[in-house]
């Protein structure tokens, strides 16, 4: 137990810097952008009047209020103070609707769109290796490849041939959204199955990108294991083949846990690109309209969000890879 906490108090330790610095960078990186998008608030406030010094004091309102004039620092201060009790400001782009309300309503789109299609992926990926690896045939040498293939194109590039074949060429599934513009969100059959048909190619082009990585890193590490000692030396001694190959792929299934952790990581990279591909309304989306209105607080909490849900999701690995593998324990105690 003594291995074990020193392990996980050292990894939430060196989280919780990374934690730290990355609130400070979602803070200020976004802040340095050039443009002035009070300005925008405070023309359309200002719309119609022809005095130059009630425009300015208009715009002299929107500046106070939003806090762009005091020190960066003091903005931080104001900022961070805000962000623990879930309070991010309100929208430039989108004003008067608050960041939380607009991170509410996208953050479940992604969810429920990356994280199951990662997951499936790694999952088929790591199937797909250790099948290519012990069968060999055409699993190694056609299936393998395919897909290696595949997961070296870059995400917007995935999103664009399925969203031109399937979507456009051979009209399998709607090309943009998460369902019919005419229909509002309910429970009902025809919402639902809108919901599904709209997922598909977005979900299946971020699958596919995942598989190819997954899979040559398991076949590669199934290939050692079953060239290992221990492996001949089983079989030396008559034990049945299956049972060894339970051993073996259990023991290849550990560095696999680690690229679970950086598949996660892709959240950051070609799975949001997904989204602004197919119009998903998800963080994808929500950064890119946020970046297009020069929106510092909907930019800095969507980058903050996606910071801290990758942050989780590797902590969460790093736990599951603690417990199945008895190794770390024992080089902690050492």
């Amino acid at each position: 137990m003594k291995g074990y906490k020193k392990y996980y108090g050292q990894k939430i330790a060196w989280y919780l810097i990374t934690f730290i610095i990355a609130v400070v960078l979602n803070f200020a990186l976004p802040r340095l952008m050039p443009g002035d998008p009070v300005s925008a608030i405070a023309g359309q406030a200002a719309s119609g009047m022809t005095d130059a010094q009630a425009i300015k004091k208009v715009y002299e309102e929107y500046v106070e209020r939003f806090g762009v004039n005091d020190p960066m620092i003091v903005q931080f201060g104001k900022w961070a103070k805000a962000a623990m009790h879930g309070d991010f400001g309100v929208s430039f782009s989108q004003y008067p609707r608050t960041v939380s309300d607009i991170i509410a309503s996208s953050f479940g789109w992604t969810l429920a769109l990356q994280l199951p299609a990662i997951l499936l992926g790694w999952l088929l990926g790591n199937i797909l290796g250790a099948v290519a690896a012990y069968m060999k045939g055409v699993f190694d040498k056609v299936i393998l490849p395919v897909f290696l293939f595949i997961s070296n194109m870059p995400g917007f590039g995935m999103a664009v041939i399925m969203l031109t074949v399937f979507g456009i060429q051979l009209g399998w599934a709607p090309t943009s959204g998460a369902y019919g513009f005419d229909l509002i969100p309910n429970m009902s059959w025809t919402f639902i199955r809108s919901v599904i048909s709209h997922y598909q190619l977005p979900f299946w082009s971020i699958v596919l990108i995942t598989i190819g990585g997954q899979a040559i890193g398991m076949r590669s590490m199934s290939i050692y294991e079953l060239n290992a000692d221990y492996v001949k030396y089983s079989r030396f001694l008559g034990i049945k083949d299956r049972k060894i190959v339970g051993y073996v792929f259990r023991n290849a299934m550990l560095p696999q846990v680690t690229g679970l952790a950086m598949s996660l990581g892709t959240m950051m990279g070609g799975a949001l690109v997904s989204e602004i591909i197919f119009s998903y309304p998800g963080l994808g989306t929500t950064m890119m309209n946020a970046i297009k209105g020069n929106d510092y607080p909907l930019l800095s909490a969507c980058t903050l969000v996606i910071t801290i849900m990758v942050l989780l999701a590797n902590l969460f690995v790093e736990i599951i890879y603690g417990i199945i593998d008895p190794r770390i324990k024992a080089a902690q105690q050492d």
